[in-house]
Protein backbone atom coordinates (compact mmCIF):
# COMPACT_ATOMS: atom_id res chain seq x y z
CA UNK A 1 0.00 0.00 0.00
CA UNK A 2 1.05 3.54 -0.53
CA UNK A 3 1.61 6.17 2.25
CA UNK A 4 2.24 9.57 2.53
CA UNK A 5 4.07 8.96 6.20
CA UNK A 6 8.11 10.73 5.97
CA UNK A 7 10.73 10.91 8.24
CA UNK A 8 12.36 14.67 9.09
CA UNK A 9 16.04 13.32 7.94
CA UNK A 10 14.66 12.32 4.69
CA UNK A 11 13.30 15.78 4.08
CA UNK A 12 16.11 18.35 4.17
CA UNK A 13 19.17 19.54 2.16
CA UNK A 14 20.60 22.81 1.22
CA UNK A 15 23.24 23.01 -1.10
CA UNK A 16 24.06 25.98 -2.38
CA UNK A 17 26.53 26.75 -5.74
CA UNK A 18 26.60 28.68 -8.88
CA UNK A 19 24.40 32.04 -9.79
CA UNK A 20 21.36 33.19 -11.84
CA UNK A 21 20.30 36.25 -12.86
CA UNK A 22 16.76 38.23 -12.76
CA UNK A 23 14.99 39.95 -14.69
CA UNK A 24 16.94 43.09 -14.53
CA UNK A 25 20.36 40.95 -15.13
CA UNK A 26 21.12 41.20 -11.41
CA UNK A 27 22.97 37.96 -10.15
CA UNK A 28 21.51 36.04 -7.18
CA UNK A 29 22.61 32.26 -5.47
CA UNK A 30 20.96 29.36 -6.31
CA UNK A 31 21.01 25.93 -5.65
CA UNK A 32 22.51 23.66 -8.00
CA UNK A 33 19.80 22.72 -10.77
CA UNK A 34 22.24 21.45 -13.82
CA UNK A 35 18.92 18.56 -14.13
CA UNK A 36 16.31 21.19 -13.90
CA UNK A 37 18.31 23.17 -16.71
CA UNK A 38 19.04 20.67 -18.77
CA UNK A 39 14.82 19.61 -18.88
CA UNK A 40 14.22 23.35 -19.24
CA UNK A 41 16.15 23.27 -22.44
CA UNK A 42 14.52 20.13 -23.35
CA UNK A 43 11.07 21.19 -22.89
CA UNK A 44 11.65 24.28 -24.60
CA UNK A 45 11.93 22.27 -27.71
CA UNK A 46 8.51 20.99 -27.28
CA UNK A 47 6.17 22.67 -25.19
CA UNK A 48 5.79 26.69 -25.73
CA UNK A 49 7.78 28.46 -23.17
CA UNK A 50 9.12 25.66 -21.69
CA UNK A 51 6.14 25.25 -19.56
CA UNK A 52 2.66 24.67 -19.78
CA UNK A 53 1.12 27.32 -17.32
CA UNK A 54 3.37 30.88 -17.70
CA UNK A 55 4.00 31.51 -14.17
CA UNK A 56 5.66 28.42 -13.81
CA UNK A 57 8.50 30.31 -16.28
CA UNK A 58 10.00 32.85 -13.77
CA UNK A 59 9.43 35.91 -16.25
CA UNK A 60 8.56 37.28 -12.92
CA UNK A 61 11.57 36.49 -10.74
CA UNK A 62 13.99 35.83 -13.31
CA UNK A 63 16.55 32.82 -13.78
CA UNK A 64 14.69 29.12 -15.51
CA UNK A 65 12.05 27.37 -13.69
CA UNK A 66 12.78 24.31 -11.44
CA UNK A 67 11.26 20.65 -12.16
CA UNK A 68 10.21 18.76 -9.41
CA UNK A 69 9.99 14.89 -8.99
CA UNK A 70 8.49 14.21 -5.79
CA UNK A 71 6.77 15.84 -2.74
CA UNK A 72 6.88 14.78 1.05
CA UNK A 73 4.72 16.37 3.83
CA UNK A 74 5.79 20.60 3.38
CA UNK A 75 8.93 19.61 1.21
CA UNK A 76 9.20 19.71 -2.52
CA UNK A 77 12.28 17.83 -4.12
CA UNK A 78 13.50 18.81 -7.44
CA UNK A 79 15.10 17.22 -10.44
CA UNK A 80 18.60 17.73 -8.75
CA UNK A 81 17.32 16.36 -5.21
CA UNK A 82 16.99 19.68 -3.57
CA UNK A 83 14.69 20.04 -1.17
CA UNK A 84 12.61 23.19 -0.35
CA UNK A 85 10.19 24.12 2.33
CA UNK A 86 7.09 24.50 0.04
CA UNK A 87 4.71 27.58 0.78
CA UNK A 88 2.94 27.00 -2.80
CA UNK A 89 1.06 23.68 -2.07
CA UNK A 90 0.16 23.23 -6.44
CA UNK A 91 -1.54 27.13 -5.67
CA UNK A 92 -3.56 26.12 -2.56
CA UNK A 93 -5.00 22.31 -2.60
CA UNK A 94 -2.34 20.69 -0.98
CA UNK A 95 -3.58 21.71 2.49
CA UNK A 96 -2.98 18.43 3.94
CA UNK A 97 0.69 18.72 2.53
CA UNK A 98 2.16 16.39 -0.24
CA UNK A 99 1.41 12.29 -0.43
CA UNK A 100 -1.04 12.38 2.63
CA UNK A 101 -2.17 9.09 3.41
CA UNK A 102 -5.77 9.07 3.55
CA UNK A 103 -5.81 10.89 0.48
CA UNK A 104 -3.26 8.31 -1.53
CA UNK A 105 -5.22 5.46 0.40
CA UNK A 106 -8.63 6.83 -1.24
CA UNK A 107 -6.86 7.00 -4.46
CA UNK A 108 -5.58 3.45 -4.39
CA UNK A 109 -9.06 2.58 -3.62
CA UNK A 110 -10.67 4.08 -6.29
CA UNK A 111 -8.09 2.80 -8.74
CA UNK A 112 -8.65 -0.82 -7.94
CA UNK A 113 -12.27 -0.04 -9.15
CA UNK A 114 -11.50 1.57 -12.12
CA UNK A 115 -10.34 4.78 -13.64
CA UNK A 116 -13.60 6.41 -15.11
CA UNK A 117 -16.85 5.78 -16.46
CA UNK A 118 -18.31 8.25 -18.42
CA UNK A 119 -21.15 7.68 -16.41
CA UNK A 120 -22.98 8.71 -13.36
CA UNK A 121 -21.66 7.37 -9.88
CA UNK A 122 -22.67 7.18 -6.33
CA UNK A 123 -19.41 8.79 -5.23
CA UNK A 124 -20.46 12.15 -7.20
CA UNK A 125 -23.85 12.41 -4.90
CA UNK A 126 -21.58 11.63 -1.40
CA UNK A 127 -19.20 14.95 -2.61
CA UNK A 128 -22.47 17.17 -3.78
CA UNK A 129 -23.74 16.49 -0.72
CA UNK A 130 -20.86 17.35 1.46
CA UNK A 131 -20.48 20.81 -0.32
CA UNK A 132 -24.17 21.48 -0.07
CA UNK A 133 -23.93 20.82 3.71
CA UNK A 134 -20.43 22.79 4.14
CA UNK A 135 -20.78 25.52 1.95
CA UNK A 136 -24.58 27.33 2.66
CA UNK A 137 -25.17 29.05 -0.25
CA UNK A 138 -24.90 26.08 -2.26
CA UNK A 139 -28.44 24.55 -2.47
CA UNK A 140 -27.19 22.19 -5.54
CA UNK A 141 -23.84 22.14 -7.25
CA UNK A 142 -22.35 20.63 -10.65
CA UNK A 143 -19.29 19.50 -11.37
CA UNK A 144 -16.65 19.83 -13.96
CA UNK A 145 -12.89 19.55 -14.66
CA UNK A 146 -10.94 22.75 -13.78
CA UNK A 147 -11.73 26.28 -12.12
CA UNK A 148 -11.77 27.85 -15.26
CA UNK A 149 -14.93 25.70 -16.90
CA UNK A 150 -16.40 26.47 -13.66
CA UNK A 151 -16.51 30.60 -13.78
CA UNK A 152 -17.11 30.08 -17.59
CA UNK A 153 -19.96 27.71 -16.56
CA UNK A 154 -21.12 30.12 -14.04
CA UNK A 155 -21.37 33.34 -16.13
CA UNK A 156 -23.35 31.70 -18.56
CA UNK A 157 -25.67 30.59 -16.09
CA UNK A 158 -26.20 33.82 -14.97
CA UNK A 159 -26.26 34.95 -18.39
CA UNK A 160 -29.12 32.30 -19.33
CA UNK A 161 -31.05 33.03 -16.06
CA UNK A 162 -31.40 36.43 -16.03
CA UNK A 163 -31.11 37.05 -20.15
CA UNK A 164 -28.62 39.77 -19.81
CA UNK A 165 -25.09 40.24 -21.33
CA UNK A 166 -23.01 42.29 -19.36
CA UNK A 167 -20.91 41.44 -16.59
CA UNK A 168 -18.86 43.06 -13.73
CA UNK A 169 -15.06 41.98 -12.58
CA UNK A 170 -12.65 43.61 -10.55
CA UNK A 171 -9.20 44.51 -11.04
CA UNK A 172 -6.92 42.18 -10.64
CA UNK A 173 -8.70 39.13 -9.93
CA UNK A 174 -8.20 36.27 -11.72
CA UNK A 175 -11.29 34.01 -12.67
CA UNK A 176 -9.16 31.39 -15.25
CA UNK A 177 -8.18 32.14 -19.10
CA UNK A 178 -11.78 32.36 -20.57
CA UNK A 179 -12.56 34.40 -23.39
CA UNK A 180 -14.38 37.84 -22.25
CA UNK A 181 -12.27 37.35 -18.75
CA UNK A 182 -9.09 38.24 -19.70
CA UNK A 183 -9.38 41.80 -19.27
CA UNK A 184 -7.15 43.14 -16.33
CA UNK A 185 -6.47 39.91 -14.82
CA UNK A 186 -4.49 39.05 -12.19
CA UNK A 187 -1.71 35.37 -11.82
CA UNK A 188 0.29 34.66 -14.47
CA UNK A 189 -0.94 37.43 -16.98
CA UNK A 190 -0.08 39.76 -14.54
CA UNK A 191 3.09 38.48 -13.75
CA UNK A 192 4.21 38.23 -17.36
CA UNK A 193 2.88 41.52 -17.82
CA UNK A 194 -0.13 40.83 -20.18
CA UNK A 195 -3.34 41.46 -18.09
CA UNK A 196 -5.29 41.10 -21.53
CA UNK A 197 -5.00 38.55 -24.18
CA UNK A 198 -4.57 38.38 -28.25
CA UNK A 199 -7.17 36.47 -29.69
CA UNK A 200 -10.09 37.52 -27.67
CA UNK A 201 -12.54 39.32 -29.91
CA UNK A 202 -12.90 42.99 -28.71
CA UNK A 203 -16.90 41.67 -28.67
CA UNK A 204 -16.15 40.01 -25.72
CA UNK A 205 -14.89 41.96 -23.75
CA UNK A 206 -16.74 44.93 -24.72
CA UNK A 207 -18.92 43.24 -22.04
CA UNK A 208 -17.25 42.88 -19.25
CA UNK A 209 -16.79 46.11 -17.32
CA UNK A 210 -14.01 45.80 -14.68
CA UNK A 211 -13.76 47.96 -11.51
CA UNK A 212 -11.13 48.21 -8.75
CA UNK A 213 -11.28 46.07 -5.93
CA UNK A 214 -12.79 47.10 -2.82
CA UNK A 215 -14.14 50.31 -3.77
CA UNK A 216 -17.75 50.22 -2.81
CA UNK A 217 -18.08 53.50 -4.32
CA UNK A 218 -17.27 52.32 -8.16
CA UNK A 219 -19.64 50.07 -7.52
CA UNK A 220 -22.85 51.74 -6.24
CA UNK A 221 -21.79 54.37 -9.95
CA UNK A 222 -21.51 51.33 -12.00
CA UNK A 223 -25.19 50.07 -11.07
CA UNK A 224 -26.78 53.34 -10.77
CA UNK A 225 -25.91 53.55 -14.66
CA UNK A 226 -26.25 49.66 -15.34
CA UNK A 227 -27.74 47.94 -13.45
CA UNK A 228 -30.57 47.14 -15.86
CA UNK A 229 -28.43 45.21 -18.12
CA UNK A 230 -25.91 43.45 -16.16
CA UNK A 231 -26.39 39.51 -15.88
CA UNK A 232 -23.86 38.88 -12.95
CA UNK A 233 -20.76 40.34 -10.71
CA UNK A 234 -17.86 38.02 -10.34
CA UNK A 235 -15.12 38.43 -7.76
CA UNK A 236 -12.87 36.62 -5.80
CA UNK A 237 -14.43 37.26 -2.12
CA UNK A 238 -10.36 37.01 -0.91
CA UNK A 239 -8.38 38.47 -3.71
CA UNK A 240 -5.31 35.50 -4.58
CA UNK A 241 -4.14 36.08 -7.94
CA UNK A 242 -2.89 39.39 -7.81
CA UNK A 243 -1.26 38.64 -3.92
CA UNK A 244 -3.55 37.69 -1.20
CA UNK A 245 -5.70 41.05 -0.81
CA UNK A 246 -8.57 40.24 1.68
CA UNK A 247 -11.70 42.37 1.33
CA UNK A 248 -13.80 44.99 3.26
CA UNK A 249 -16.79 43.53 4.68
CA UNK A 250 -18.90 46.73 3.51
CA UNK A 251 -17.49 45.83 0.03
CA UNK A 252 -19.00 42.19 -0.56
CA UNK A 253 -22.38 43.98 1.69
CA UNK A 254 -22.47 46.35 -0.87
CA UNK A 255 -21.92 43.85 -3.79
CA UNK A 256 -25.32 41.78 -2.28
CA UNK A 257 -27.00 44.80 -2.08
CA UNK A 258 -26.68 46.01 -5.48
CA UNK A 259 -27.08 42.58 -7.06
CA UNK A 260 -30.00 42.10 -4.48
CA UNK A 261 -31.76 45.65 -5.84
CA UNK A 262 -30.88 45.12 -9.84
CA UNK A 263 -31.57 41.34 -9.96
CA UNK A 264 -28.25 40.46 -10.88
CA UNK A 265 -26.56 37.25 -10.12
CA UNK A 266 -23.98 37.55 -7.71
CA UNK A 267 -20.73 34.91 -8.13
CA UNK A 268 -18.21 34.33 -5.72
CA UNK A 269 -15.17 32.70 -7.07
CA UNK A 270 -13.68 30.63 -4.27
CA UNK A 271 -11.98 28.02 -6.46
CA UNK A 272 -8.92 29.15 -4.54
CA UNK A 273 -10.52 29.67 -0.92
CA UNK A 274 -13.53 27.11 -1.17
CA UNK A 275 -12.40 24.76 2.00
CA UNK A 276 -8.95 26.37 2.03
CA UNK A 277 -9.38 29.35 4.58
CA UNK A 278 -12.88 28.17 6.53
CA UNK A 279 -14.85 25.13 6.18
CA UNK A 280 -17.69 27.15 4.06
CA UNK A 281 -15.17 29.18 2.20
CA UNK A 282 -14.30 32.66 2.60
CA UNK A 283 -18.50 33.56 2.66
CA UNK A 284 -19.03 31.93 5.83
CA UNK A 285 -16.03 34.17 7.55
CA UNK A 286 -17.77 37.73 6.09
CA UNK A 287 -21.10 36.29 6.15
CA UNK A 288 -22.24 37.15 2.76
CA UNK A 289 -23.78 34.87 0.62
CA UNK A 290 -23.60 35.06 -3.29
CA UNK A 291 -26.35 33.33 -5.34
CA UNK A 292 -23.67 30.97 -7.37
CA UNK A 293 -20.00 29.49 -5.51
CA UNK A 294 -17.51 28.26 -8.21
CA UNK A 295 -14.93 26.23 -6.40
CA UNK A 296 -11.76 23.54 -7.04
CA UNK A 297 -8.57 23.09 -5.75
CA UNK A 298 -9.30 21.83 -2.20
CA UNK A 299 -12.28 19.48 -3.29
CA UNK A 300 -10.34 17.06 -5.62
CA UNK A 301 -7.25 16.56 -3.12
CA UNK A 302 -4.81 18.10 -5.32
CA UNK A 303 -6.71 16.10 -8.84
CA UNK A 304 -8.38 18.52 -11.29
CA UNK A 305 -11.59 19.29 -10.21
CA UNK A 306 -13.95 22.18 -10.19
CA UNK A 307 -17.77 22.71 -9.29
CA UNK A 308 -20.33 25.55 -9.55
CA UNK A 309 -23.35 25.53 -7.43
CA UNK A 310 -26.19 28.25 -5.84
CA UNK A 311 -29.60 28.59 -5.56
CA UNK A 312 -32.19 25.99 -6.70
CA UNK A 313 -34.05 28.27 -9.07
CA UNK A 314 -30.52 28.87 -10.77
CA UNK A 315 -29.18 25.78 -11.46
CA UNK A 316 -32.59 24.29 -12.43
CA UNK A 317 -31.43 26.39 -15.82
CA UNK A 318 -28.48 23.90 -16.43
CA UNK A 319 -28.86 21.02 -18.91
CA UNK A 320 -30.58 18.40 -18.93
CA UNK A 321 -33.00 20.12 -16.61
CA UNK A 322 -32.80 23.73 -18.37
CA UNK A 323 -31.76 25.43 -21.92
CA UNK A 324 -28.26 26.44 -20.33
CA UNK A 325 -25.96 24.25 -21.88
CA UNK A 326 -22.81 22.34 -19.72
CA UNK A 327 -21.19 18.94 -20.44
CA UNK A 328 -18.33 17.33 -19.30
CA UNK A 329 -16.81 13.47 -20.75
CA UNK A 330 -14.73 13.74 -17.24
CA UNK A 331 -16.93 15.46 -14.90
CA UNK A 332 -16.88 13.88 -11.51
CA UNK A 333 -14.26 11.70 -12.38
CA UNK A 334 -13.80 8.94 -10.17
CA UNK A 335 -10.21 9.46 -8.77
CA UNK A 336 -10.68 13.20 -8.53
CA UNK A 337 -13.61 12.60 -6.25
CA UNK A 338 -12.12 9.89 -4.27
CA UNK A 339 -9.11 12.25 -3.20
CA UNK A 340 -11.71 15.06 -2.91
CA UNK A 341 -13.90 13.23 -0.17
CA UNK A 342 -10.63 11.98 2.08
CA UNK A 343 -10.19 15.71 1.72
CA UNK A 344 -12.91 16.92 2.72
CA UNK A 345 -13.40 14.44 5.91
CA UNK A 346 -9.76 15.47 7.10
CA UNK A 347 -10.45 19.02 6.99
CA UNK A 348 -13.83 18.82 8.58
CA UNK A 349 -12.14 17.90 11.69
CA UNK A 350 -12.83 19.98 14.73
CA UNK A 351 -10.26 22.31 15.26
CA UNK A 352 -8.59 22.17 11.85
CA UNK A 353 -9.10 25.41 10.22
CA UNK A 354 -7.79 26.99 13.68
CA UNK A 355 -4.62 25.04 13.77
CA UNK A 356 -3.72 26.19 10.27
CA UNK A 357 -4.82 29.92 10.91
CA UNK A 358 -2.23 29.54 14.12
CA UNK A 359 0.53 28.21 12.23
CA UNK A 360 0.18 30.77 9.20
CA UNK A 361 -0.07 33.73 12.00
CA UNK A 362 3.22 32.48 13.50
CA UNK A 363 4.71 32.51 10.20
CA UNK A 364 3.58 36.03 9.56
CA UNK A 365 4.03 37.34 12.53
CA UNK A 366 7.62 36.35 12.57
CA UNK A 367 8.68 37.54 8.84
CA UNK A 368 7.29 41.40 10.02
CA UNK A 369 9.52 40.92 13.09
CA UNK A 370 12.73 39.77 10.75
CA UNK A 371 11.95 42.03 8.42
CA UNK A 372 11.57 45.11 11.31
CA UNK A 373 14.99 44.17 12.57
CA UNK A 374 16.58 44.35 8.67
CA UNK A 375 14.81 47.63 8.76
CA UNK A 376 12.92 46.60 5.68
CA UNK A 377 9.75 47.92 4.98
CA UNK A 378 7.57 44.91 4.56
CA UNK A 379 4.16 43.75 5.63
CA UNK A 380 1.66 40.75 5.20
CA UNK A 381 -2.27 39.67 4.60
CA UNK A 382 -3.63 36.42 6.09
CA UNK A 383 -6.66 34.62 5.73
CA UNK A 384 -6.73 31.22 7.64
CA UNK A 385 -3.61 29.40 6.06
CA UNK A 386 -3.74 31.68 2.65
CA UNK A 387 -1.29 34.21 3.06
CA UNK A 388 0.47 37.64 0.82
CA UNK A 389 3.96 39.79 1.75
CA UNK A 390 4.40 43.05 0.63
CA UNK A 391 7.64 45.02 -0.09
CA UNK A 392 8.01 48.90 0.07
CA UNK A 393 5.05 49.55 2.86
CA UNK A 394 4.57 48.39 6.59
CA UNK A 395 0.97 49.43 5.84
CA UNK A 396 -2.10 47.03 5.27
CA UNK A 397 -2.58 46.30 1.38
CA UNK A 398 -6.09 46.85 0.26
CA UNK A 399 -6.14 47.61 -3.34
CA UNK A 400 -5.10 46.86 -6.79
CA UNK A 401 -3.03 50.04 -6.94
CA UNK A 402 -1.52 49.35 -3.99
CA UNK A 403 -0.33 45.99 -4.86
CA UNK A 404 1.47 47.37 -8.13
CA UNK A 405 3.23 49.69 -5.35
CA UNK A 406 5.37 46.89 -3.80
CA UNK A 407 8.83 46.96 -4.80
CA UNK A 408 9.69 44.26 -7.50
CA UNK A 409 13.41 44.31 -6.64
CA UNK A 410 13.02 43.69 -3.80
CA UNK A 411 10.43 40.56 -3.76
CA UNK A 412 13.12 39.28 -6.78
CA UNK A 413 15.77 39.31 -4.31
CA UNK A 414 13.53 37.86 -1.56
CA UNK A 415 12.68 34.93 -3.75
CA UNK A 416 15.86 33.76 -4.77
CA UNK A 417 17.15 34.25 -1.43
CA UNK A 418 15.12 32.32 0.17
CA UNK A 419 15.18 29.72 -3.08
CA UNK A 420 18.74 29.14 -1.99
CA UNK A 421 18.18 28.83 1.55
CA UNK A 422 15.46 25.73 1.36
CA UNK A 423 11.97 27.59 0.64
CA UNK A 424 9.98 27.68 -2.51
CA UNK A 425 7.89 30.54 -2.58
CA UNK A 426 5.30 31.20 -5.78
CA UNK A 427 7.67 32.74 -8.62
CA UNK A 428 5.62 35.97 -8.42
CA UNK A 429 4.99 38.80 -6.44
CA UNK A 430 1.48 38.44 -7.90
CA UNK A 431 0.30 35.34 -6.07
CA UNK A 432 -0.62 34.06 -2.91
CA UNK A 433 0.64 31.34 -0.60
CA UNK A 434 -0.24 28.83 1.67
CA UNK A 435 1.04 27.06 4.75
CA UNK A 436 -0.36 23.67 5.21
CA UNK A 437 -1.28 21.41 8.22
CA UNK A 438 1.94 19.32 7.07
CA UNK A 439 4.53 22.43 7.70
CA UNK A 440 5.67 22.26 11.68
CA UNK A 441 7.40 24.33 13.89
CA UNK A 442 10.49 23.08 12.80
CA UNK A 443 9.83 24.55 8.84
CA UNK A 444 8.81 27.61 10.34
CA UNK A 445 11.80 28.31 11.89
CA UNK A 446 13.71 27.73 8.96
CA UNK A 447 11.48 29.48 7.19
CA UNK A 448 12.02 32.50 9.25
CA UNK A 449 15.88 31.96 10.01
CA UNK A 450 15.94 31.99 5.82
CA UNK A 451 14.01 35.16 5.79
CA UNK A 452 16.79 36.82 7.78
CA UNK A 453 18.78 35.98 5.61
CA UNK A 454 16.93 37.54 2.33
CA UNK A 455 16.30 40.50 4.46
CA UNK A 456 19.78 41.40 5.02
CA UNK A 457 20.23 41.03 0.97
CA UNK A 458 17.29 42.93 0.35
CA UNK A 459 18.72 45.85 2.99
CA UNK A 460 22.13 45.83 1.58
CA UNK A 461 21.04 46.03 -2.29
Amino acid sequence: MITGQYTKKDVYNNVKSPTCFSAKGKKFKQMKTSKSQELYNRAKNFIPGGVNSPVRAFKGVGGNPLFFKEGLGPYLIDADENRYIDYVGAFGPLILGHRHERILEAIETQLSKGIGFGASTEAEIDIAEKICKHVHSIEAVRLVTSGTEATMSAIRLARGFTNRDKIVKFEGCYHGHADGLLVKAGSGALTIGEPDSLGVPSAYTELTHVLPYNDTEAVEEYFDAHGEDTACVIVEPIAGNMNCVPPDISFLEVLREQCTLNQSVLIFDEVMTGFRVALGGAQSIYGVLPDITTLGKVIGGGLPIGAFGGKAEIMEKIAPSGAVYQAGTLSGSPIAVAAGLAMLEVVSEIGFYEELHKKTKLLMSGLKERASEANVPFTTNQVGGMFGCFFNTNEKVTSFKEVMASNSESFQTYFHEMLSNGVYLAPSMYEAGFVSMAHTMEEIEKTLDAASVAFRAIKKN
